[in-house]
């Protein structure tokens, strides 16, 4: 049900609308003045006020001004006996929906059809808003590639952190996707309307960093020719992405933390607090815990960023996902390159799923890129890809470790099988009897393992460049 505010000085006026408007379904409260009405919508959250122009204290006007402060949401009718242009044009430049003229000759129809417009104009802005909220959310989930456990449960901690206003730390190395965490966290919350502001703290130097943050007054330093506002204020009603904040000075940590604690920001060179209202998401690629057991990071600024822990899996850790993101980073840089989408033989999947990618999602993106630039032929094959991929040697088992999630043991040896065979065809040129020596079995069961992998075509490309090689040598 609709709420609506009735302002008028007229008793008899206050209690028609109150009567007509309680009719037509609305919920009505009323107010005398326009003091009494403020401290309503303080309280309240109106789909509509309805207010005279001429009254004692407030006017109007000027309660339709504090109103678009207090309630910027809440459409305003104004009625009067006294209209003039001058003041009609005023209401209108501060916001109000319409102008109703009241006098002998009062339409009581003519309003219930203004509000009724009205409350249907409210009702469509926010149907708008919520289809662009979920748009928004699609899109984020949408950039954000993986169908792992791993991935599943970050996409479930992002669509439970995303309804709370507490702060979230994403942590996880270079190139894991934090920053797009953080966007979707904002994008699927309340404040997805306002700004997402974020910024690298590990950019900057002390004295630049806290100029970019809390802005600055004209004449504090060399080069303030003008006040100027900081991020902080800026992401106001939105989220501040403080990224790679393991990178700040012990004093910067000190000035987030009041921050924090106090919400509030004071430009550099200036002497008034600033009340800010936005949400704060950290990210480090850096272990936080182990820097507060140093001394390099204050205990009490990171127990304030971490309320909500998020941690990124490197990509090694969910391999499963890397044909899912080929497969995107494909048709990204093949349409940004104007070319139909190029394919990839599964042998080059092969390779990239063996890789440990120490640069995670950045790297492989990077290397796909290169590889749609550089190709001609339509295929991404094998010999496309970087020689540190090619000649990459995995990791002994006695370095892996058991995940606190867990694993899939069974798809994970069968990868460890595939990826042992690759190996052993690397080393041998494609020579499947020497390969079938190296992994202690015989050439027929490795011939069932490369049918079984789907990677015998890998073994064939090996051994035509191994021959090739050779002629070329000679």
């Amino acid at each position: 049900m609709e709420k609506i505010l009735v302002v008028d000085d007229e008793r008899s006026m206050r209690e028609l609308l109150e009567l007509v408007l309680k009719r037509q379904g609305y919920s009505v409260h009323t107010a005398e003045n326009g003091s009494r009405a403020l401290d309503l919508v303080r309280q309240n959250l109106y789909d509509l006020i309805i207010s005279d122009v001429k009254m004692p204290d407030i006017d109007g006007i000027e309660l339709l001004e504090r109103v678009r402060e207090i309630s910027p949401d809440t459409l305003v009718i104004m009625i009067t006996a006294f209209a003039t242009v001058e003041t009609a044009r005023r209401a209108f430049k501060l916001g109000a929906e319409d102008f109703v003229i009241k006098d002998s000759g009062f339409d009581v129809e003519e309003l219930k059809v203004t509000v009724g417009k009205a409350i249907e104009k409210k009702k469509l802005r926010q149907e708008n808003v919520l289809l662009k909220r979920e748009l928004r959310q699609r899109n984020s989930l949408d950039n954000i590639i993986g169908r792992s456990p791993q991935m599943q449960a970050v996409y479930q901690m992002i669509e439970t952190v995303a309804a709370t206003t507490s702060t979230v730390l994403i942590t996880g190395e270079s190139g894991t996707g934090k920053e797009l965490v953080a966007r979707a966290v904002h994008n699927m919350s309340n404040r997805a309307a306002a700004p997402f502001v974020s910024i690298n703290c590990g950019a900057f130097t002390e004295t630049l960093l806290e100029s970019e943050l809390f802005g600055y007054m004209k004449g504090s330093f060399t080069g303030a020719v003008s006040n100027r506002k900081g991020l902080f204020e800026s992401a106001e009603g939105g989220t501040i992405f403080l990224d790679e904040i393991g990178e700040t000075t012990p004093a910067m940590q000190v000035k987030l933390l009041r921050v924090l604690q106090e919400r509030c920001i004071r430009r550099v060179g200036g002497v008034e607090e600033i009340q800010i209202d936005c949400r704060v998401v950290a990210a480090t690629n850096r272990d936080l815990a182990q820097m507060v057991e140093d001394g390099s990071f204050r205990n009490d600024l990171y127990y304030r960023i971490s309320v909500i822990p998020i941690e990124m899996p490197p990509l090694r850790g969910r391999r499963t996902d890397i044909p899912d993101l080929v497969k995107h980073f494909l048709e990204k840089y093949s349409s940004s390159a104007g070319r139909p989408t190029l394919e990839i033989i599964d042998d080059t999947i092969r390779y990239l799923e063996s890789y440990d990618w120490p640069g995670n999602v950045r790297e492989l993106e990077n290397t796909i890129e290169r590889a749609v630039a550089l190709e001609q032929t339509g295929v991404i094959r094998p010999e496309r890809l970087p020689e540190r991929i090619l000649k990459f040697k995995p990791r002994a088992i006695t370095d892996l470790d058991l995940p606190e999630e867990g694993i899939d043991l069974e798809a994970y040896l069968a990868q460890m099988e595939k990826d042992y065979i690759i190996r052993a065809l690397q080393r041998t040129g494609g020579n499947q009897t020497r390969a079938a020596e190296i992994l202690n079995m015989s050439v027929r069961s490795l011939r069932h393992l490369l049918d079984k992998h789907k990677i015998r075509q890998t073994a064939s490309l090996l051994r035509e460049s191994t021959v090739a090689g050779d002629t070329g040598h000679k």
